[in-house]
């Protein structure tokens, strides 16, 4: 119900933001010189901008608290905020006033921008959507709180050394976040450890608690997440971990220094990283401790904001509040909402489950087996022991319905199980999920398909209306308007500037692709996109692109999967055309790679070597420079994305076939007008659909003929009968890349070898290589592939995170906004 509120009193006025920015750079930061002022420039327009939106921010606690509403909890471990400056500027609609302000201090918006580090509180697509559907949530005026934890440090920096792979730590907290609010009256205890033990309560009933645990504090720091040009502000709520102590005093006065802060340490390691590296089994239980400390901190929050209004009354909880999943990680979410209603509260099983499946959501971000989180009995079991317990009851009464269902069929009650048995028995996490919740949601309708078809096939003949699709989208404020001024520009030109609202209206951009004055300037923007990607890989990796070349463009998470690879092999095989003399037909080609590869995953980290070793070799052969350029961007991250998404022509989206569940990335290169090269999966399909054939590059093999092809899988033969293939191989092999360190791809050639290879490498290798050679020959006709781009841009509209959100208010959260 929409409500009349006051106007928020400070003015985004040039002069008013300029005395606000002085303010906070004499006083606040106390600073009296003039040298080296862009850090604390930035600090101060932070705050500046800071304290407008904490204006707005409280009017929008405010309206929320007024009325009873139905709000929504999303709890994801990522949120890939990138950087908020100018974002928060953009939908405050203060960018004039402060690129005048900042002039007065000789300093351009660009340049305080670059100031600024990337959150370091995810590591991928998977937090980057996270942090969309905030902004969409916000700018739709939804009332969502994200739940998340803060991470001292972030993914790792890296760098390469030799063409390897070096972590460091991101430290991106060392000198402050200024949009944080710390919340010290908001901590919530979590426990670990310990045992659990019935007793009766006063009122004779018998009941379980939680007893000789090790307890972490959880303490909150808000974070604003601001609507466009709504006055709405949402908050993203982050965890801390810290010690119930600061340490054993007597213990240090003893003079036993370590002992007496353990176990402030061991309290604090919970948020120190995002995501360790779980190769050990202190990796495996702090990646636990992590996710059981966000689902229970945040879930006692909420019950502790409903007490307010409502006591220990909890039969109207579910029909006003809702909490959506992101990805398996936070499923002890079902879990422990069920430890807090029966053990905190005392509510009997039925009515705890009754709610508990009437408020969760889940969202399965995967289809890789091994990315669906188990969790070892042993480890649930010491690590939080009463979870345990209410995970085999659950599963207990959940396979009593599955044998009502299906008598006497042993098998699917243990496939179904959510313990799976064994010599080591798991905890299957996703099963959790799926049984707790009312709504279970794939993120992409190929992705979804193969949820209902294949992994969750069982569950889904069980509960057929639990299951829906939701595509993904992302945001077209920072992915369009933001990062790409200069097109955003000449479409709100065209067709004004609603598409920043409703992305949908940016299809009546289409009929302008047959003018060719505004192809003309449309190709003009992508030049000028370029070559400030140009100069990022000067800067960045000493390699220099060609600008009337086609930037080829492939940057996401090195894994063998999304078949980095075989970009790489196709690279070798320019290489060897144009070495050979062979050059009828070449399109002068720089190609881009960017992404980070987990610390343990061996095999990924390979294949950036051999990315490194190959850019090398092309790049120092002047006869192939005039054809071929490679360069692999260091540290890719949210703010090379910005510079990245523009400055692209060819979009490599070439996972195989049925393992990328949606993507994002390929939706943010088409929306900035780049073409794809791509298979038939996730959001490809989509995006194929709504651009057309004509203006999409499809090749490789199918979903539904993957599993046939790979029982007859033999990559040699396939290797005999392409001599392309064999060239490009036997450049491996013979140690023309490793010259000084012979057999080190050796891991690489054998698993394109390997007849059980599941990313099909050799199988796509030829269909790959013929699609990039039309997608060469298309771009020499420059008012084609102009036009193509025009259409990727126009087409772009339902990947709008906003339709995505409305998706999941409308169908799943029953949601209604709260404009103010």
């Amino acid at each position: 119900m929409d409500k009349k509120i006051p106007e928020p009193v400070l003015s985004n006025d040039h002069q008013e933001v300029t005395k606000d920015l002085h303010r906070h750079f004499n006083f606040t930061l106390g600073r009296f010189d003039t040298d080296d002022i862009r850090g604390y420039m930035l600090t101060a327009m932070a705050l500046t901008v800071r304290d407008r939106l904490m204006e707005r921010w409280r009017i929008t606690k405010a309206h929320e608290q007024g009325d009873k509403i139905r709000k929504v909890y999303y709890l994801s471990l990522e949120f890939l905020l990138g950087r908020s400056l100018g974002n928060a500027i953009l939908n405050l609609n203060m960018q004039d006033s402060v690129r005048q302000a900042l002039a007065d201090f000789g300093c351009t918006l660009e340049d305080i921008e670059m100031e600024e580090k990337d959150a370091g509180l995810g590591n991928g697509g998977l937090g980057r959507l996270a942090a969309c559907f905030m902004d969409s949530c916000a700018s739709l005026g939804l009332p969502v709180i994200g739940y998340g934890i803060r991470y001292e440090y972030g993914m790792f920096q890296q760098s390469f050394q030799q063409g390897r792979q070096i972590e460091q730590p991101d430290h991106w907290l060392i000198a402050g976040n200024p949009w944080e609010i710390e919340r010290n009256n908001h901590t919530r205890r979590v426990k670990f450890y310990g045992r659990s033990e019935p007793f009766t309560n006063d009122k004779g009933k018998l009941c379980m608690r939680w007893v000789d645990t090790q307890d972490v504090l959880a303490v909150p720091y808000d974070m604003p997440i601001p609507g466009y040009k709504n006055n709405k502000v949402n908050t993203l709520r982050l965890w801390k971990a810290a010690a119930t102590e600061e340490f054993n005093l007597q213990e240090f006065n003893e003079g036993d220094y370590a002992d007496a802060v353990a176990q402030k340490n061991l309290a604090e390691e919970i948020t120190m990283v995002l995501y360790p590296n779980d190769s050990s089994e202190n990796g495996k239980e702090l990646r636990l401790r992590q996710q059981y400390f966000l689902a229970s901190a945040s879930l006692q929050d909420v019950i502790e904001d409903w007490i307010k209004d409502n006591g220990d009354n909890f039969e109207a909880f579910a029909q006003y509040n809702c909490f959506q999943l992101n990805d398996t990680h936070p499923t002890l979410a079902v879990a422990e909402l069920m430890r807090l209603l029966m053990d905190e509260h005392e509510l009997d099983w039925d009515k705890a489950w009754g709610i508990t499946t009437e408020t969760m959501a889940y969202t399965n971000h995967t289809l890789l087996p091994e990315a669906l989180e188990k969790w070892s009995v042993e480890l649930l079991g010491e690590l939080l022991p009463r979870i345990l317990e209410i995970v085999y009851e659950i599963n207990a009464r959940f396979l009593a319905l599955v044998a009502h269902r299906w008598p006497g069929d042993v098998d699917r009650q243990r496939r179904m199980s959510i313990i799976e048995e064994g010599t080591i028995p798991q905890v299957r996490m996703a099963y959790l999920g799926i049984v707790g919740s009312f709504s279970v949601n794939g993120v992409a309708a190929l992705h979804s398909k193969l949820l209902t078809t294949g992994l969750f096939k069982d569950f889904y003949e069980l509960w057929p209306e639990k299951f829906n699709n939701k595509t993904n989208g992302v945001t077209p404020r920072r992915w369009l308007a933001h990062c790409n001024r200069g097109l955003g520009d000449i479409v709100t030109e065209a067709i004004g500037p609603g598409w920043k609202t409703d992305l949908a209206e940016i299809e009546k951009i289409r009929p302008f692709a047959d003018d060719p004055e505004f192809r003309a300037r449309w190709l003009e923007v992508k030049r000028k996109n370029k070559e400030a990607l140009r100069a990022r890989v000067i800067r960045k990796c000493n390699v220099e692109f060609d600008l009337d070349s086609i930037f080829d463009v492939q940057v996401k998470r090195i894994h063998e999967y999304k078949r980095q690879l075989l970009n790489i092999l196709h690279v070798i095989h320019l290489y060897d055309r144009i070495t050979r003399g062979d050059v009828a037909g070449i399109v002068p080609r720089s190609v881009l790679l960017g992404g980070k590869a987990a610390p343990g995953y061996a095999l990924a980290k390979l294949i950036i070597k051999l990315a490194n070793n190959v850019s090398q070799v092309v790049n120092s052969d002047v006869l192939v420079a005039k054809y071929l350029r490679l360069a692999f961007l260091p540290n890719y991250r949210v703010k090379s994305m910005e510079v990245i998404c523009p400055g692209t022509d060819l979009s490599e989206q070439i996972s195989t076939a049925g393992k990328e569940a949606s993507g994002t990335g390929n939706m943010k290169f088409m929306m900035n007008g780049a073409l794809t090269i791509g298979t038939y999966d996730g959001a490809n399909i989509e995006i194929l659909e709504a651009v057309g054939e004509e203006n999409f590059f499809l090749f490789g093999l199918r979903v539904e003929d993957i599993a046939d092809y790979r029982m007859q899988n033999q990559p040699n033969a396939i290797i005999e009968q392409d001599e392309d293939l064999q060239r490009v191989l036997r450049l491996i092999e013979c140690g023309h890349f490793s010259m000084f360190e012979p057999g080190i791809f050796d891991p690489i050639i054998q698993s394109i070898r390997n007849p059980m290879d599941p990313w099909m490498v050799a199988a796509d290798f030829r269909s790959y290589i013929d699609t990039q050679h039309i997608a060469a020959e298309a771009f020499t006709d420059k008012d084609r592939w102009a036009r193509s781009s025009i259409i990727n841009t126009a087409a772009s509209g339902y990947f709008s995170s906003d339709r995505t959100i409305m998706d999941y208010a409308n169908e799943i959260w029953k949601l209604k906004s709260c404009k103010l």
